[in-house]
């Protein structure tokens, strides 16, 4: 992720490693250049949407009385098979010769990153998920460019600029227009949730900014199957030091959604994700994420029932406005071509 705290603008880098360079725009339509960035198009907002739909299928959870600890560690037991075979390949690829060993230092790293940025992140989630709607939850989450930005200038004293100023603006008058619109219509329950997410988005923040110069040295995919597997194992403690082991049996329901969760919503867009950073690079993916968001509100209208307003519709354009501009490219000046 280059240096230790990742330019904001750099969210999707942070989270899936290095990036090649984006194709040239003089490739034919039909080259295969062509048809490999139009497949990470596809990959990057096919798997923006399937993250962003994480959260329809909690409250589909949350209907069988469950609590936020047995959500999580049903997500994570049925997703720790496919993270943990892929820690292990890389493993026993750094055991070959074939990838850097890690260190003990860096082994502590990815332990402490794997239970901040995906065990007590996904864990303050799913507690706000209970009293907030998913639209409302998605917006929050969002805000974690802006988090990074922020954490990084008052830490390391790097100056904010007019435009990252303009961008952070827009998006939390966005966020606090919707929040002010659901506050209304669900008191106090809604500020506890909005607390807990934004938590959520704190702690990631702080695990992109974490995990600045070791995913240089692991890489992308190895630093999210070793981290995800931590957080994992974390989750079943924390499962078995709460409940007892008869709280495993539960209605068939909550095994087929948390299924879906772990895959449909976690193992699958991870990776298609990472394909696409690999094919169109991080901005143009982390443009497409974009789509999350969008997707969400009418996911939601559409499967929970939630409503559909102006105020919210004009918080989401806010939000997705300010992330726009505060993850876009400045185009890098043309030198004269000679001609």
């Amino acid at each position: 992720m280059g240096a230790i705290a990742p330019r904001a603008h750099d969210f999707v880098s942070a989270r899936y490693g290095s990036t090649m360079p984006a194709m040239s725009n003089t490739t034919s339509p039909s080259s295969p250049a062509s048809l490999g960035q139009t497949a990470g198009f596809f990959m990057a907002g096919l798997g923006a949407v399937l993250f962003s739909a994480k959260a329809i299928v909690v409250k589909f959870t949350y209907e069988y009385g469950i609590d936020a600890v047995t959500l999580i560690a049903f997500r994570m037991l049925f997703s720790l098979p496919f993270f943990a075979a892929i820690a292990w390949y890389q493993a026993r690829q750094a055991r070959r010769g074939l990838l850097p060993v890690l260190t003990r230092k860096e082994c502590l790293t990815v332990i402490v990153l794997g239970l901040i940025g995906y065990y007590l992140s996904s864990f303050l989630d799913f507690l706000g998920l209970r009293f907030i709607t998913a639209g409302l939850e998605r917006l929050i989450l969002f805000l974690s460019p802006t988090l990074v930005l922020l954490i990084t200038a008052f830490w390391l004293k790097r100056r904010i600029a007019p435009r990252q100023w303009v961008a952070l603006g827009l998006s939390y008058a966005g966020v606090l227009l919707v929040f002010a619109h659901d506050v209304h219509q669900g008191g106090d329950e809604v500020l506890l949730g909005s607390f807990f997410v934004f938590c959520s988005a704190l702690t990631y923040s702080v695990y992109l900014i974490g995990s600045g110069e070791l995913i240089k040295r692991v890489g992308a995919t190895r630093l999210v199957a070793y981290a995800m597997s931590v957080s994992s194992i974390a989750s079943l403690i924390q499962f078995f030091v709460v409940h007892s082991p008869d709280q495993l049996i539960q209605p068939m329901g909550v095994y087929g959604w948390s299924v879906v969760h772990a895959t449909v919503n976690t193992v699958i867009p991870v990776f298609l994700i990472m394909w696409a950073v690999a094919r169109i690079g991080a901005p143009m993916a982390s443009q497409l994420g974009l789509l999350g968001p969008v997707s969400v509100l009418f996911l939601a209208a559409w499967a929970l029932g939630e409503p559909i307003t102006a105020l919210q519709l004009a918080g989401t354009a806010l939000v997705l406005t300010g992330i726009f501009v505060l993850t876009a490219r400045r185009p890098s000046p043309t030198l004269p071509s000679g001609k």
